[in-house]
């Protein structure tokens, strides 16, 4: 008769193996949080203000760091909350919720990350038609189309997964809702979700990154045909922050999402997800802050007129 129960709500384990480091977890990840929250919002600010940063690169970029404050603010809240507390249930509907916004901001940095491996192809391929081919049309089209199809994939899985059952154990072993540990505990086929999962997750996002490797294959083969030194340089520079970003977020997402279920471990799990949806949005001001001259510079300057207002 247990097994019979339907589930209506869920206990997230999140941590609780590890009761004595409960408070030093809490500080660390509300440090993470803080930092994240600070850096994103200054690169949106310094963009946002700067009249010399109003260009296509810059345009995705805010936008990149818009749907990284997201990406924290879907996991951190709720797990600083459960490490403070003895209560760590979530209902069905939350629980499906943050599964909703999860694969939304995780599918629309997959989108910009391609669209910002686009502009950079056409920056440093044909410089001479770059403002031309990466209109101001073309740009809200790109960002526009992808924020409305991550919502689409967002609300198929979420429908997906509203048509299970879930009953036994109520254990889920993360700190936050997502589909592969949903389905462990599934009574039901979960069969149409793991086809649909499987086959839409590598059509878009293994997608996108074949689109991202074969972009940085033109960008090489352009750089290379540049003669001097100092700008085969300087026109690197412009990718290599981009693709830092693009070898953290892929790399942590395919281990996730891209092995088998046989091999999966809580520890590893959790380390993996914690890099993907923690980590990775807050290095992601440093990375284009400290590697990118007009950022530190524009910077710079808010911060001295800042200091000249006080």
């Amino acid at each position: 008769m247990v097994n019979e129960t339907k589930v209506l709500e869920f206990l997230l384990l999140g941590f609780s193996d590890i009761p004595e480091h409960q408070t030093l977890l809490f500080v660390l990840f509300l440090s993470l949080y803080l930092i994240t929250i600070l850096g994103n919002s200054l690169i949106i600010l310094v963009i946002a203000f700067n009249r010399c940063l109003h260009t296509p690169m810059y345009f995705f970029l805010g936008n990149l760091s818009l749907v990284d404050t997201c990406l924290s603010s879907v996991t951190i809240p709720r797990l600083l909350r459960d490490l403070l507390s003895e209560q760590k249930t979530i209902s069905l509907p939350a629980c499906i919720v943050q599964v909703y916004f999860f694969f939304f901001v995780g599918i629309m940095e997959v989108f910009l990350l391609a669209v910002m491996a686009f502009d950079r192809y056409v920056a440093i391929s044909d410089p001479l038609r770059y403002s031309l081919v990466m209109s101001q049309k073309l740009c809200l089209g790109l960002v526009a189309g992808s924020w409305v199809v991550a919502a689409l994939h967002s609300t198929m899985h979420s429908l997906l997964l509203l048509r299970l059952s879930f009953c036994g154990s109520i254990t889920i072993q993360h700190f936050l809702c997502d589909i592969p540990p949903l389905l462990k505990l599934s009574c039901s086929d979960t069969s149409l979700n793991e086809s649909v999962m499987f086959s839409e997750a590598t059509l878009l996002v293994m997608g996108s990154f074949l689109f991202i490797v074969l972009s940085y294959f033109r960008i090489i083969s352009a750089i290379l045909k540049i003669r001097s030194a100092q700008g085969r340089s300087k026109a690197f520079s412009t990718c290599s922050s981009h693709l830092t970003v693009v070898v953290f977020f892929y790399g942590t997402g395919m281990f996730t999402y891209f092995r088998p279920s046989s091999s999966s471990s809580l520890d590893y799990d959790r380390a993996v997800s914690t890099v993907y949806s923690s980590v990775t949005p807050m290095i992601n001001p440093f990375i284009y802050s400290l590697r990118n001259d007009e950022v530190k510079g524009a910077l710079s300057k808010l911060l001295r007129s800042c200091q000249l207002s006080h």
